[in-house]
C-alpha cells in the first residue's frame, strides 16, 4: 500500500482535567438555588453560606473581597433577571422555560459579570464554564460556553437596543425590560409615582441600586452620636432624616457590633423609623400611657415604639400572630428601660378590649413592593392577583385597630408596599365603611423630610430619600 494512503495515526487525546472548584461562584450558585427551589430569600440564604465558606476555605482562602463578590454576583443576578433573561433567549434556540433552571441560573450569573461587572470578558466567560462543569457537567459547560460567548460580542447598552422595545411604542415593556421589573410592577409603580418618564426611571434605576444598611439607635439605650463615635467617622454616616439613624459607609456585618449584638442598636431602614416617629410624634389630648404595635414581627418597629414609649412613660404592647415571629420581637425588645409586653395574637380577632390604647401602628402585610432594592427575588415571586389576598386582611386590621383605640387616639396604618391598593385604597375603603375617624395630616410630623406627596398621608421612596418605599397613613378616632 501506498505510504501516503496509510490511515494516519490518531492525535492522542488530551488528558482529562478536572474542572476548577471557585467557591466565590459555587456560593452564589447554591444561594440563587435556594432563592429559585425553596422560595428562599437572598438575604437570609446568603450569610450562613457565607459562614460556610470561610469556615471550609480558611479566611486565607476566602476573606472580605470574596465575601463581596459573592454577595454582588447573587443580588446583581437578582436584580437584572429580567434583564438577563431577556439578553439570553436571544442567544438560545429553545424558550427559555425549557432551559433546565439550574442551567439558566448559570448562564444568567455569567451574564451578570459580562453585562454587569467590571470582570474582564475572558475571566467571566472562563469563570463561568468552569462553574458549568462541576454543578452541570462537560456536556452542558460547552452549551454554557457557547451562549455566554454570544453575550459576550456586545455590551449592555447595545443588547437593551435588541431585546428592549422602543419606548415610544410601549412604554411599560421597555421599562420592564431595561430596568428588569416585571411590566405589571412598572405599571403600578408608575400609578402609585404620578408623574413622566424621568421619575419612573429614577424610581426602578434605585430599586436596583445596593442599598446602605442603616442602624438604628434604640430610644433609652443608646443615641446616634454614641453609635456613630464607636463606628467611626470612616466607618459611618448620621442617617439623612432620622435622629436616630446611622448609616454604615463600609458594609460588613452588622451583627458583629457590640451595640448590636447587646441590642442597644439594631438593623432598621430609616423609613421605617420614620413611620414609628411619626406615630409617636402625632398629637393627642388627653392619656397618652397605652401603646400597640398590633403586626409587631421582627420587631424593628417595636422596639423603637418601646423606646419612646418608656421615655414618656408609656408602655407598649407588641401583638404578633405567628408565634416565631413573636419571639424575634421579644428578642427585639430585651432590655428595653421600660415596661412593656409582647403576645402571639391575631389582630384581627384580638385579646385587648375595644379603646385600650392611645397609639396603635398596624405595619400590615404586604406585597412588599417598597423593599425592591433589599429583596429582589420578590419582583419574580410576586403576581398581580396577590393583592386579592392580602386585601381582606389590610382591611380587617385596619378596622380592628380603630376599635382598639380610644376616641381621641391615633392609628397609624403602614405598609411597605407604594401600591395604591395596598395604600391609600384600603384607608378610603375603611373610612367611607367604618366613620367614626379622619385622616390627620402626617407631613408636618416629620418636618425636615421633603418630598412626602399631597398627603394627608405620607409616600416615601428609593430615589427621592433613600428609604423603602413606606406608606403611612394616620387615622384619628372621633366617635
Amino acid at each position: 500500500m501506498n505510504e501516503q494512503h496509510r490511515s494516519r495515526p490518531r492525535k492522542p487525546a488530551k488528558p482529562y482535567r478536572r474542572p476548577k472548584k471557585d467557591p466565590v461562584r459555587i456560593l452564589a450558585f447554591e444561594a440563587l438555588r435556594a432563592v429559585d427551589e425553596r422560595d428562599a430569600y437572598a438575604n437570609l440564604v446568603l450569610p450562613p453560606l457565607l459562614r460556610k465558606a470561610r469556615e471550609k476555605e480558611g479566611p486565607e482562602n476566602f476573606d472580605g473581597r470574596d465575601a463581596a463578590l459573592a454577595t454582588e454576583l447573587v443580588y446583581g443576578t437578582l436584580r437584572r433577571q429580567g434583564t438577563y433573561d431577556a439578553i439570553i433567549a436571544a442567544c438560545v434556540d429553545r424558550p427559555l422555560r425549557e432551559v433546565d433552571p439550574p442551567v439558566l441560573d448559570v448562564l444568567s450569573l455569567g451574564a451578570h459579570q459580562l453585562l454587569g461587572t467590571r470582570i474582564p470578558t475572558h475571566a467571566a466567560v472562563s469563570a463561568s464554564v468552569e462553574l458549568a462543569r462541576v454543578v452541570l457537567g462537560d456536556g452542558r459547560a460547552k452549551f454554557v460556553n457557547a451562549v455566554l460567548r454570544k453575550i459576550a460580542a456586545d455590551d449592555l447598552d447595545g443588547w437593551l437596543e435588541r431585546v428592549a422595545p422602543p419606548y415610544d411604542e410601549d412604554p411599560e415593556d421597555h421599562l420592564s425590560v431595561v430596568h428588569s421589573h416585571p411590566r405589571w410592577v412598572v405599571s403600578a409603580l408608575w400609578d402609585s409615582l404620578g408623574g413622566g418618564r424621568a421619575g419612573i426611571e429614577d424610581l426602578l434605576e434605585a430599586d436596583n441600586e445596593r442599598p446602605e444598611v442603616t442602624l438604628v439607635a434604640r430610644p433609652g439605650r443608646i443615641t446616634a452620636d454614641e453609635l456613630l463615635d464607636g463606628l467611626g467617622e470612616e466607618s459611618a454616616l448620621p442617617g439623612r432624616w432620622s435622629p436616630y439613624a446611622v448609616r454604615l459607609t463600609e458594609g460588613g456585618e452588622p451583627g458583629a457590633l457590640d451595640a448590636v449584638r447587646e441590642g442597644r442598636a439594631g438593623v432598621q431602614d430609616e423609613g421605617s423609623q420614620l413611620v414609628a416617629l411619626a406615630l409617636a410624634n402625632a398629637p393627642l389630648d388627653g392619656d397618652d400611657r397605652r401603646w400597640l404595635d398590633g403586626c409587631a414581627g421582627p420587631g424593628g418597629k417595636a422596639a423603637m415604639l418601646a423606646g419612646l414609649a418608656s421615655q414618656r412613660g408609656a408602655t407598649l404592647l407588641a401583638s404578633e400572630k405567628q408565634p416565631h415571629r413573636a419571639k424575634l420581637v421579644e428578642r427585639a425588645l430585651e432590655g428595653n428601660p421600660g415596661p412593656y409586653q409582647v403576645i402571639a395574637a391575631d389582630g384581627t380577632r384580638p385579646p385587648w378590649l375595644p379603646g385600650s390604647f392611645d397609639r396603635v401602628l398596624m405595619d400590615v402585610p404586604c406585597t412588599g413592593l417598597g423593599a425592591l432594592r433589599r429583596r429582589p427575588e420578590a419582583r419574580w415571586r410576586r403576581r398581580p392577583e396577590d393583592l386579592d389576598g392580602f386585601a381582606p386582611l389590610q382591611r380587617a386590621l385596619l378596622q380592628e385597630a380603630l376599635k382598639a383605640v380610644r376616641v381621641g387616639g391615633v392609628v397609624g396604618y403602614a405598609t411597605c408596599s407604594p401600591h395604591l391598593a395596598e395604600t391609600r385604597a384600603v384607608v378610603d375603603d375603611v373610612l367611607k365603611r367604618q366613620g367614626g375617624a379622619e385622616l390627620i395630616d402626617a407631613r408636618p410630623l416629620l418636618p425636615d423630610v421633603p418630598a412626602l406627596g399631597d398627603g394627608p398621608d405620607i409616600q416615601l421612596w428609593p430615589h427621592l430619600h433613600g428609604t423603602d418605599a413606606m406608606y403611612l397613613a394616620l387615622v384619628r378616632r372621633t366617635a
